[in-house]
């Protein structure tokens, strides 16, 4: 975002004010203070929360990158985890987003169940981030030895995290990372050329030199069965069991 911006400035002497945080709690601020010119969640389940509360104008959104579902290990796969099952042998500390609240967690989720690993796999699920990054962040301080989440992971920190890729049928959807201009904004010209620039070649090949996948197609090959994105709700009364 910060190159995406800086290019954005260049080509047109707008300047870009960054602010981040996760992406409940960047929309509840911007809620309060009727502020800000674009919002872009870490993924596409936050963007229908903005629309349903009109934060956004529905018909700026645009697609950024898509986000594959994958196991992230420690680098070197010291317990040589291979496959989704390895997960659920003894000892494997596993942490997944909560559920609950964190969409990369639901899709881990998913997958579990439609494996039928959820109870094997859950016993060993000793943590439930509360965000994104978090997921990510607990792998990378070594509170755990894997976690399901999303293949960018290991781009984020190269020298810690690499990827294992699930089996493409274990994957029934992928989602994607989304922009649009607020209702809030008073400038919605400038906003919306940003939102342009970062969906346009410029910005995919950002996100592609940054470990993204740019274009579904990048993504359909990862995941060909795949549907995009799509609602998903817990089965009522549902609960992940974390280890103590």
């Amino acid at each position: 975002m910060k190159e995406a911006a800086k290019l954005f400035e260049k080509e047109t002497g707008v300047g870009v004010t960054l602010h981040f945080s996760g992406s409940g709690t960047m929309l509840s601020q911007m809620k309060m203070s009727r502020r800000g010119d674009v919002y872009i969640p870490g993924s596409q389940d936050y963007m229908e929360k903005a629309r349903k509360d009109g934060v956004v104008v529905g018909a700026t959104e645009k697609t950024l990158a898509y986000l594959v579902p994958a196991i992230v290990v420690r680098k070197g796969n010291p317990l040589g985890i291979r496959d989704l099952s390895d997960l659920a042998h003894p000892g494997v500390r596993v942490a997944i987003g909560d559920p609950r609240s964190v969409c990369v967690g639901l899709y881990a989720v998913e997958i579990m169940r439609k494996a039928g690993l959820m109870d094997a796999i859950g016993k060993n699920i000793v943590t439930l981030a509360e965000s994104c990054s978090k997921t990510a962040s607990v792998l990378a301080m070594n509170a755990v030895d894997a976690v399901i989440g999303w293949d960018v992971f290991a781009a984020w920190n190269p020298g810690e995290m690499e990827t294992v890729p699930l089996e493409p049928a274990q994957i029934p959807r992928i989602a994607y990372i989304p922009a649009a201009v607020s209702t809030y904004s008073k400038r919605p010209d400038e906003a919306g050329a940003f939102v342009d620039l970062l969906a346009g070649p410029e910005g995919r090949a950002i996100f592609d030199k940054w470990g993204y996948l740019a274009t579904e197609e990048e993504a359909r090959k990862l995941a060909p069965q795949a549907t995009v994105g799509g609602s998903y709700d817990l089965p009522e009364g549902f609960t992940v069991p974390v280890k103590p």
